[in-house]
């Protein structure tokens, strides 16, 4: 039976409020990252810069990727480290669309990360944004690509030995046409990224660096949300026209938040349609 439910919010027009209430833990970051890039896509509908009924949603596995199942555009919750991937086959077989994937770290810079790259390699036209809460949260806080050296997850309980990827210069180097780190610190900084790379064409890459509170936060010795909230309001810092290379990703330090890859180049669906074109135009 369908349920009817009062539209309360400004945004619930871009909600699936019948499947309310959502799973995410107080104090997550992930719903601050979705309100800002749903108050972006309206900002840019009300601007008539953008038809939302062009979005397809997609998200993998993990608690960032269930989003896809509360957002009213035409969405997809597929395979772990697979949203990658299924955005690439929609988009090159309808040019029209605008494919969002919206994950975790564990989801898009692990599982699914050689994907991630090739993406960025081929400037394929796909917003990508990774929720980066450094674990695998909804399964009990695992050690992921992006946890910080030296921090307690659940399969390290000694403390993580590995270097972690800073996702900026990676992607950087991959290719593509826009690279920004955002916080949920900032929301209005991240609100104006999503409005920027959603009408570009070619591969978008936007980090958001966020909390979980309950899987991560709590092992790592904060007690609150809101403490967790404001050491990543400490350790992350805004700075404007340096490159990639130069962008951190230190938990003890910095960590960068920024636009650091702003350009224009031709996305790779206008490539290989205008290849077939030629090709057939040649046989004939």
């Amino acid at each position: 039976m369908q349920v009817s439910v009062p539209r309360l919010h400004p945004l619930d027009d871009y909600l699936r409020t019948d499947r309310l209430p959502h799973t995410l833990c107080p104090g997550c970051g992930i719903g601050i990252a979705l309100n800002a890039f749903l108050r972006a896509v309206n900002e840019l509908s009300s601007e008539g810069k953008l038809d939302r009924r062009n979005i397809l949603f997609i998200g993998g596995i993990g608690c960032t990727a269930r989003m896809s199942m509360y957002t009213m555009f035409d969405s997809a919750h597929v395979t772990h480290g697979r949203a990658i991937p299924f955005a690439t086959g929609a988009r090159l077989a309808n040019p029209n669309i605008i494919p969002v994937v919206f994950s975790g770290d564990g989801d898009l810079a692990g599982i699914g990360g050689n994907h991630l790259i090739h993406a960025a390699r081929r400037n394929m036209d796909l917003l990508v944004v990774v929720i980066n809460n450094m674990t695998y949260g909804l399964t009990g806080g695992q050690l992921s690509p992006t946890t910080p050296t030296g921090h307690y997850t659940t399969t390290t309980p000694y403390g993580n030995p590995e270097r972690p990827f800073n996702l900026v210069p990676l992607i950087a180097a991959a290719g593509g046409n826009y690279v920004a780190r955002a916080s949920i610190t900032q929301p209005e900084v991240m609100k104006s990224y999503f409005k920027k790379a959603l009408i570009k064409e070619g591969f978008r890459f936007i980090e958001v660096v966020s909390t979980c509170p309950e899987n991560y936060g709590r092992h790592l010795g904060y007690k609150s949300p809101a403490d967790f909230y404001l050491k990543i309001k400490e350790v992350v810092k805004m700075r404007s026209g340096i490159k990639p290379w130069d962008a951190k990703y230190d938990w003890s330090s910095e960590i960068t938040i920024g636009e650091f890859i702003d350009r224009n180049e031709p996305g790779f669906s206008k490539s290989l349609y205008e290849q077939i074109s030629k090709v057939r135009n040649s046989e004939n």
